[in-house]
């Protein structure tokens, strides 16, 4: 049993190694935004996708160009539009020519056919184009004409949005919302990170990423943190920080049943664990803890939750009901149900 355990520590103490060589490397090119970067790694080692919400030249697409550069992994960047049609990312049956004079369908590849995609301003594109990329983002795969195609492993979406501009924009649906792993909401950098900036970016400084781990490497990770151990007591937690979510539920908050219209569906509760699972792995742990759970419960649950009317009346945000779920809930349940 004591030579399990050694060689699981191991395990976590390497995966938090190879973990800190990416995240440095994408350092060397992105000044600050520490959480965000981790909050975008978390997603990839998980098989998840990324929501980013900021304003633009925050160096949301820097990021994920970085990313895919210091894993050596296939890169494609998608700009929404408003004409922007479904068969503009998967691709489309073109007629062909042989040398015969005989003509046939052929099918033309579009750019999701990636490892890791950039969807530049998401919600520029009309609902119709933004649900070509529910199949891709949830299977890993294509449907066109009949035709199924699957798409190479690791697969990861990055979507980015501007909160501020809102003429011609298309509110992601609530289906596609709940798709995405996380969503980061990437701020203003500091006086130090944009002075920093501006010196690189000034003077011509170009510094390239090295490659310091691929696909294959990242799909062993993935599997390793589905092995980390969720302890009942620390699973009954994120359950019912799930279940706090819901109006008039069984754990419902007041602020819940005051604020919102809709809680977190099930995705929710897994995002919480296989997040949480990720921290532990980088404080070289093998099992999860409370912690863990509390550290990624904005992320996991943002975007998840809906608002009511009376809460968007007094301009409140899902972060302060979830901040005020988070603080209230207990640690352990006297309900012995529930265990």
């Amino acid at each position: 049993m004591s030579s399990i355990a050694e060689t699981m520590q191991k395990r976590a103490e390497l995966f938090a190694q190879r973990y800190d060589a990416v995240r440095q490397q994408i350092g060397r090119v992105i000044v600050g935004h520490d959480e965000i970067v981790h909050g975008v790694l978390t997603c990839l080692f998980v098989g998840g996708h990324c929501l980013l919400e900021g304003v633009p030249g925050l160096g949301k697409t820097l990021l994920v160009r970085t990313l895919a550069r210091t894993l050596n992994l296939q890169f494609s960047r998608i700009q929404f539009t408003p004409d922007l049609m479904p068969a503009d990312i998967l691709g489309t049956n073109m007629v062909m020519e042989a040398p015969d004079g005989r003509r046939f369908f052929e099918f033309q590849r579009g750019p999701i056919f990636t490892q890791i995609c950039l969807a530049d301003e998401v919600n520029r594109a009309t609902p119709k184009t933004q649900s070509a990329m529910l199949e891709t983002m949830q299977e890993g795969s294509v449907t066109v004409a009949g035709n199924h195609f699957t798409l190479q492993q690791p697969f990861f979406v990055m979507a980015t949005q501007n909160p501020i501009e809102q003429e011609g924009t298309y509110p992601l649906p609530e289906a596609q919302l709940d798709r995405f792993f996380f969503k980061l909401v990437v701020g203003y950098s500091g006086r130090k990170e944009l002075a920093t900036i501006v010196d690189r970016t000034t003077r011509g400084e170009i510094i390239e990423p090295q490659q310091v781990m691929d696909g294959a490497e990242i799909l062993q990770w993935q599997q390793l943190i589905r092995e980390v151990i969720l302890a009942d007591h620390v699973r009954d937690y994120l359950v019912r920080l799930t279940l706090a979510t819901h109006p008039q539920g069984q754990f419902a908050a007041e602020i819940t049943n005051k604020y919102l219209r809709w809680g977190s569906s099930p995705r929710g509760a897994q995002s919480l664990a296989l997040a949480a699972k990720v921290r532990a792995l980088l404080e070289g742990r093998y099992n999860v803890s409370f912690e863990d759970i509390r550290r990624v419960y904005l992320p996991a649950m943002r975007h998840r939750v809906i608002l009511n009317f009376e809460a968007q009346a007094e301009s409140l945000d899902t972060d302060h009901v979830l901040l005020d779920i988070l603080e209230k809930l207990p640690d352990k349940s006297d309900d012995a149900a529930s265990r």
